[in-house]
């Protein structure tokens, strides 16, 4: 998703079938990584503290580089590092991100690190932005709810380019 401006390292696989026509995917945008995306809401995010296993990534990564905003997650796989420089693309926003294993809201499962010292607990309407939501679209107040269509959903601004393309694609095609 980041060869489409949005600031999240998601891979998808994209099927685009059509009898005698080719629709291709939309040409690629300039990648843009997570912190240029939200910058703009950090101010109304939540005040956090990091957990001692976010202290110890932070530490670690500090130590070999300079100090830049960080989004550090308190959940997520194994694979992948758990903090993410502002320069970078976001790891996947999943669904499961948003509930514990009993099922139950997850208020808090990332957290922004600034050079100045500030911890804000990353928003719903933060991770909306990394998953290319529109600001104006509401959420439910349920995390978890709010968490299933964020996590779910294809990036609205990827489903509009890739429906432009094969709109361009369809008119030629009649005209």
């Amino acid at each position: 998703m980041a060869d489409f401006g949005l600031p999240q390292a998601r891979r998808r696989l994209v099927l685009v079938a059509s009898k005698g026509l080719r629709v291709a995917l939309p040409s690629g945008t300039t990648p843009c990584g997570w912190y240029e995306a939200i910058a703009h809401l950090i101010p109304t995010m939540p005040d956090s503290q990091l957990l001692p296993k976010q202290q110890q990534a932070l530490e670690k990564f500090l130590a070999g580089n300079a100090p830049t905003p960080l989004l550090i997650e308190r959940v997520g796989g194994r694979k992948l590092p758990k903090y993410k420089p502002g320069s970078q693309p976001a790891n996947t926003i999943l669904r499961s991100h948003f509930t514990d294993h009993k099922g139950c809201n997850r208020s808090k499962f990332a957290d922004l690190w600034l050079p100045d010292g500030t911890v804000k607990s990353l928003s719903i309407q933060g991770v909306a932005r990394l998953q290319g939501f529109p600001s104006w679209y509401e959420f439910p107040n349920e995390t978890a709810t709010a968490g299933s269509i964020i996590g779910y959903s294809v990036p609205p601004s990827f489903a509009a380019q890739l429906f432009m393309s094969a709109q361009s694609v369809l008119q030629g095609a009649i005209a």
